[in-house]
C-alpha cells in the first residue's frame, strides 16, 4: 500500500490530499450507512497524528455536513503530524469543528460518563504502519474505546493490528465494522487479527489505474477469480472427458475417509473415480459409494496396506489422470514405507493428505523427488510435524511459513485453518474467505482432498484447482451451516452441498462473506 500511495503521488502526480479526501468521504458514507437516519446522531472520532487521523478529520467534515453531531478527539496533536493530515486539521479548525486535544489518559477517563450519548465511535488512531504494540496514550485510547460499549468503526485497520500479518502484539480495537482503503490488508483476513475486524468493507479512493501490485502476489479469492472453473461443459462430452481420479485411502476403522474422499471427487465433477482400498474393507466401501468403482489392494496386516499393493497401484496409476493419496490409510510402518516408495514414481498430479503426509514426517525431502505436480493439504498440526515446529510456531506465522515451504518443497501448499492459505512455489498465494467452525469435524478434510483431485482430473491447473476447490469446499460448508447450524453439520453435509455451491457461484447467487465493496 505504501508503494501504491508513493506511485500515485510521486509518479502520477495525484496530490496526497486528494486520496485522503476520497478516503475520508468513504469513511463518512459508511458511518452514515451504519447510523441509518443520521441527522441528530452523535459520533466521536479519535484521531491520531498520521494519515489515519487525517482520514478521520475529513470524515468529520462530511458527517457534520450530513447533520451528525461530531466531536474529534486529537491524540497528542502537534509535531509529527503528516503534511496532509496537518492541512486537514487546519481546515477543521477554520470551520469551527469541535476539536478536543487529548494529551493524558486522565482526560479519557473523564469522558466515560458521556459515552452512552454516542451512537458511533470512529477509530482513526493508528493505521497500517504499526509493527509493534500500541503504547502510551494510543494504547489508553484503544482500551477506552473497547470499554465504552458503543459500536466502533475502524478506519483502514483496527488500531493496534499489524496489517501485514494479523498479529496482535498489544491492545487492539475490537471493531464492529472496518473500512479498509483501496485494497484489503493481509492482517484483516488472517487470524488472530481477523477476530477484531467485524464486518470488512473495502472502499475505492480513486487510486489511478495501473497502480503497482507485487507479482506474483498475495490475493483474496473472490468469485470473479474463479470464472474459469465455472465455464459451461461442452454438449459433446463423455465421462472420460472429465478425468479419471484414483483415490488410495482407507483402512480398518477408517472406511469413512475413503468414502468421503471418493464422494468429494465425484461431487467435484470427476468423470470416473476409482477407490483403491485394502481388500478387507473393499466390500464396505463398494456398498457406500455406488457411483464410483473400487479396487481391493493387498494388505500388510488385517488393517492396512502393505508392500504387496505396490504393483497393483502402479497399474492403476497408469490409467489415472490424478492421484489422491492418504485419507485414512493408517500409520503402520509397512503402509508408510509403501507410500514413501510409491511417491517418486507418481508422474500424474498428486493430492497428498492425512496419513500420506504422516508417512513423510521427518523425510519431507521426498516431496522434491516426486516427478509430477504435488498438492499437499496439511492442517496446522500436520504442518507443524512436517516442519519440525510446534503448532504455536505455525500459528504465529502461517502465511510466511506456507509461502516459504511451498517454494522449498516445490509444492502447492494448502494450509488449512480458519483462513486457509494456498501457496504456490512461484510465490502466488491465495487467502480463502469461505468456511466456518462447523468444518472443524472429522472427514471434512477428506472431502477437500477428493474435491481437489476431481478438479485437477478435469484439466484445471493444480494451483487454481486448489484455490477454487478450497473456496467451494468452504462455501458448501457455509451453505450447510446456514441450513443445519455449525454445531451439528457433518462432512457428508459438505459433500451434499457442493453441487449447490457450484450452481450458486456460477449464477452469481452467492454473497462473499467478506469483504463488502463500498463504491
Amino acid at each position: 500500500m505504501r508503494e501504491r500511495d508513493r506511485w500515485a503521488v510521486e509518479e502520477v502526480g495525484l496530490p496526497k490530499m486528494v486520496l485522503m479526501e476520497n478516503a475520508g468521504r468513504q469513511v463518512a458514507a459508511l458511518a452514515q450507512h451504519i447510523l441509518g437516519p443520521s441527522r441528530g446522531k452523535k459520533v466521536w472520532i479519535f484521531a491520531g497524528r498520521g494519515n489515519n487521523g487525517g482520514d478521520g478529520l475529513v470524515a468529520a467534515r462530511y458527517l457534520l455536513k450530513a447533520g451528525v453531531a461530531v466531536v474529534v478527539f486529537l491524540l497528542n496533536p502537534g509535531e509529527g503530524m503528516g503534511a496532509a493530515a496537518a492541512k486537514n486539521l487546519k481546515i477543521c479548525r477554520r470551520l469551527g469543528l469541535p476539536l478536543l486535544e487529548i494529551n493524558a489518559g486522565g482526560q479519557l477517563a473523564g469522558l466515560m460518563d458521556r459515552r452512552n450519548e454516542v451512537n458511533l465511535m470512529l477509530d482513526a488512531i493508528l493505521g497500517t504502519g504499526l509493527s509493534g504494540p500500541a503504547k502510551g496514550l494510543e494504547a489508553e485510547a484503544i482500551s477506552f474505546l473497547n470499554g465504552c460499549g458503543r459500536p466502533i468503526l475502524a478506519v483502514d485497520v483496527p488500531s493496534g493490528l499489524v496489517a501485514d500479518t494479523g498479529a496482535c502484539p498489544g491492545p487492539l480495537v475490537r471493531a464492529q465494522d472496518t473500512i479498509t482503503l483501496d485494497l484489503p490488508k493481509i492482517g484483516l483476513c488472517l487470524y488472530p487479527g481477523a477476530e477484531y475486524v467485524g464486518r470488512l468493507w473495502v472502499a475505492e479512493i480513486g487510486m489511478p489505474p495501473g497502480a503497482p501490485l507485487p507479482e506474483p502476489g498475495i490475493f483474496l479469492t473472490t468469485p470473479e477469480r474463479l470464472a474459469p472453473l465455472l465455464s459451461p461443459r461442452p454438449r459433446v462430452s463423455h465421462k472420460g472427458t472429465y478425468g479419471r481420479v484414483l483415490v488410495v485411502a482407507g483402512s480398518q476403522g477408517m472406511t469413512g475417509a475413503a468414502v468421503l474422499a471418493g464422494r468429494g471427487a465425484l461431487r467435484g465433477g470427476a468423470g470416473l473415480v476409482t477407490l483403491a482400498v485394502p481388500a478387507g474393507i473393499q466390500p464396505i466401501v463398494a456398498s457406500q459409494i455406488v457411483e464410483g468403482m473400487s479396487h481391493p489392494l493387498g494388505q500388510a496386516t488385517a488393517t492396512c496396506l502393505g508392500w504387496g499393493a505396490k504393483g497393483d497401484l502402479l497399474r492403476l496409476l497408469a490409467e489415472a489422470h490424478v492421484l489422491a493419496l492418504g485419507p485414512g490409510l493408517g500409520r503402520g510402518e509397512d503402509t508408510a514405507a509403501l507410500v514413501r516408495s510409491l511417491l517418486p514414481q507418481v508422474t500424474v498430479p498428486l493430492v497428498l493428505d492425512a496419513d500420506g503426509l504422516a508417512a513423510i514426517r521427518g523425510r519431507v525431502e521426498i516431496l522434491t523427488k516426486i516427478p509430477g505436480p504435488v498438492v499437499i493439504t496439511p492442517h496446522l498440526g500436520e504442518m507443524a510435524g512436517l516442519c519440525g515446529l510446534t503448532v504455536e510456531a505455525v500459528q504465529a506465522q502461517p502465511l510466511e511459513l506456507a509461502r516459504q515451504k511451498a517454494a522449498e518443497w516445490g509444492v502447492i501448499l494448502v494450509l488449512k485453518g480458519a483462513r486457509t492459505i494456498i501457496a504456490a512455489p512461484n510465490g502466488a498465494t491465495a487467502l480463502n474467505p469461505t468456511g466456518n467452525p462447523g468444518l472443524a469435524s472429522g472427514g471434512t478434510g477428506d472431502v477437500l482432498t477428493g474435491l481437489l483431485a476431481g478438479l485437477i482430473g478435469q484439466g484445471f491447473s493444480p494451483f487454481w484447482a486448489a484455490v477454487g476447490g478450497t473456496f467451494l469446499h468452504g462455501m458448501a460448508g457455509d451453505l450447510a451451516a446456514a441450513e443445519k447450524g455449525e454445531m451439528g453439520m457433518l462432512a457428508g453435509d459438505v459433500v451434499e452441498y457442493l453441487p449447490t455451491a457450484q450452481r450458486a457461484l456460477g449464477r452469481g447467487e452467492f454473497a462473499l462473506p467478506f469483504p463488502k465493496i463500498l463504491s
